[in-house]
């Protein structure tokens, strides 16, 4: 990680680093919550690779250094069931952190939580909030993609996919795990979906195992 990012006093996104004004949400952090003061230094990205140091003056930003643009990662893609409850905002908060490139919602057959259509917009916008927030605690330049719910065929026919399963083989851990729900995979979702990996020898709740994947799939590509 760049020290200058590292460094910071606080770490936010912003529409264009060319022109960094905080959300009326970031102002409140930055100047209510965090109560920085004129010559603070932080940072400010795009959350498409683009970042900037800025310096606070008179209750605003302006820019304090040149643009510095990162490569996008290498793809780790994390296709899973929904959890219940607070357990889901906790795994997109911490495969955020990890550094999950895409994090797509997906329905299985034996999936308990999901969503109908007019719930689903909603949801995924506070989702994506929460990874906002995340990826700013964590100092990402980029922002992860979050989708979905999408049908497991979809999730499965990835270029690249393996199912995570405790009776799969310790085979490689590719660019897109498939995380099932808590009853695991149904007897159709195992033979027509893609190659079975293990993640271990225990069996692993929905968020534990998107997270052991997702660092399997990081330290791989490091």
């Amino acid at each position: 990680m760049n020290p200058a990012l590292r460094s910071s006093a606080a770490h936010l996104f912003v529409d264009s680093v060319d022109a960094v004004s905080p959300t009326t949400d970031d102002a409140h952090h930055l100047f209510r919550v965090l109560r920085l003061r004129d010559g603070e230094v932080v940072t400010v990205s795009d959350g498409r690779g683009a970042w900037r140091a800025a310096r606070i003056e008179r209750g605003g930003l302006v820019p304090d250094g040149d643009v510095v643009r990162e490569p996008e990662p290498a793809p780790c893609t994390i296709a899973v069931a929904m959890p219940k409850g607070e357990r889901l905002e906790w795994m997109v908060q911490k495969l955020t952190e990890i550094g999950a490139s895409r994090i797509i919602l997906t329905d299985c057959a034996r999936s308990v939580v999901r969503w109908d259509a007019a719930r689903a917009d909603r949801q995924l916008e506070r989702l994506r909030r929460i990874a906002r927030e995340a990826a700013a605690q964590s100092r990402r330049v980029w922002l992860p993609e979050l989708s979905g719910p999408l049908p497991f065929s979809t999730a499965a026919a990835l270029p690249g996919a393996f199912l995570a399963d405790p009776m799969g083989d310790r085979g490689p851990i590719t660019d897109v795990a498939v995380i099932g729900p808590e009853g695991g995979f149904s007897d159709d979702e195992l033979r027509s979906g893609p190659p079975r990996v293990s993640l271990g020898d225990t069996v692993l709740r929905v968020e534990t195992a998107a997270l052991v994947a997702l660092t399997l799939m990081r330290a791989g590509k490091s």
